[in-house]
C-alpha cells in the first residue's frame, strides 16, 4: 500500500485524486462504484502492478478527494467518460483496459461504446452492459416504492435520512446492507438508513481502518454528487442507438450479489441476451460473491482480472 502514489491531475478544470503504481506499459484503470473510492481497489492495484502493469484508480468528480463540479445537479454519467478519456490524456495513454464496478461499469462500457479506439478490453463486476436511460429503470429498477434507489432518487429524501448520522455511520450502514444477497427496501414508516441494525458487525473483509479510509474521504466529498450520478441521473437517455461494445469484455458476477435480485438482470445475464450488446463477452460466476466480491475475495478477482488482461494485446 506504501508503494502506491498519489497526485493531482487536473481534467475539464477540476483536480482528480489519483492513485497509481506499477511501471508496465500497459495501462489499467479501475472505476468506482458507491459507496466506494479509489481505495476500493487496493488489493486488485497491488497485484495487476506485480504482474507488470500500471495500475490507476481515481475518485470520480464530486467523489472523495477529487473536486466537485459547480453544478452536481445537472451532471449524468456522460460527464465521467469524458473525464476517463481526458484522464487517459492527461496520462498520455492512448489505449487502457478498463476496470468497473458497480455503477463504474456504465461510463466504463460507454466509454468503450463511444471510444473503442481507447480501451482494449473491459471486465465489469456485477453490473453487465446497460445503456443509461428509461429503458434501465423500466426493466430492471420497477421495485416497490421503499426500494433504496427509488428513494435516493427522490431530491432531498436520502440527504435527510444520512443527515440524521455521522458520515462514518452512513458508510458502515451502506457497506453492511449492500454486502446482503437481499435487496435493500425499506417499509412505508422507514428510511433506508432505518433497515440497519446497530448490533450488525462489519463484514470479516472490511476492517475498521478500512470504514475509516472510506469516511475520511466522504467526509471531505459529502453526498452531494453520489445522489445524482448514478442516482438521480441514470435515467438521462444516452442518446445512442445500436450499440454494441465488440472489444473483449469480463463479467465477473457474485452470486450472492442482490443486483441480481433486480427485475429481469438474472434472466438477461444467464439466458446470454447481454451478448447481443457485448459479443466478445466472457461471463464468470463465483458462488458465494456478495456485490463487494472484489474486496471479500480479492486474490479469486485478482486471478480472474490477471488471467483476463494477459490474454488480450494492445
Amino acid at each position: 500500500m506504501e508503494k502506491i502514489q498519489h497526485s493531482e491531475v487536473e481534467v475539464k478544470g477540476l483536480k482528480l485524486h489519483v492513485a497509481e503504481i506499477g511501471t508496465g506499459s500497459k495501462a489499467v484503470l479501475f472505476l468506482h462504484g458507491f459507496p466506494e473510492i479509489w481505495y476500493t481497489w487496493r488489493h486488485q492495484m497491488i497485484a495487476v502492478a506485480n504482474a507488470g502493469y500500471r495500475a490507476i484508480a481515481f475518485d470520480f468528480r464530486g467523489y472523495g478527494l477529487s473536486e466537485q463540479p459547480a453544478e452536481p445537479e445537472k451532471e449524468t454519467m456522460f460527464d465521467l467518460v469524458q473525464e476517463i478519456v481526458g484522464l487517459l490524456d492527461a496520462l498520455n495513454i492512448t489505449k487502457a483496459f478498463l476496470v468497473g464496478k458497480d455503477f463504474g461499469a456504465f461510463p466504463g462500457h460507454l466509454t468503450t461504446a463511444v471510444h473503442p479506439e481507447r480501451v482494449a478490453g473491459i471486465i465489469s463486476l456485477g453490473i453487465p452492459f446497460m445503456l443509461p436511460g428509461p429503458s434501465v429503470v423500466e426493466g430492471h429498477l420497477l421495485l416497490p416504492k421503499g426500494f433504496y434507489i427509488t428513494r435516493w432518487r427522490e431530491p432531498g429524501r436520502a440527504e435527510a435520512d444520512f443527515g440524521r448520522f455521522p458520515v462514518k455511520s452512513v458508510i458502515r450502514n451502506i457497506y453492511i446492507l449492500f454486502s446482503r444477497s437481499e435487496v435493500p427496501i425499506a417499509a412505508d414508516d422507514q428510511e433506508i438508513m432505518d433497515l440497519f441494525d446497530p448490533s450488525t458487525p462489519l463484514p470479516p473483509w472490511f476492517s475498521e481502518e478500512d470504514l475509516a479510509t472510506y469516511a475520511s474521504l466522504y467526509e471531505k466529498s459529502g453526498f452531494r454528487y453520489a445522489l445524482q450520478v448514478p442516482y438521480r441521473s441514470i435515467n438521462v437517455d444516452a442518446g445512442l442507438s445500436d450499440v454494441k461494445v465488440t472489444i473483449p469484455s469480463l463479467l465477473i458476477v457474485g452470486e450472492k450479489d442482490y443486483v441480481l435480485k433486480f427485475p429481469g438482470m438474472e434472466d438477461y445475464i444467464r439466458s446470454g441476451a447481454v451478448k447481443n450488446f457485448v459479443p466478445d463477452l466472457e461471463i464468470t460466476y463465483i458462488p458465494e460473491g456478495s456485490h463487494f466480491v472484489h474486496e471479500q475475495m480479492p486474490e479469486k478477482v485478482n486471478q480472474l482480472i490477471i488471467e483476463f488482461l494477459d490474454k488480450q494485446s494492445l
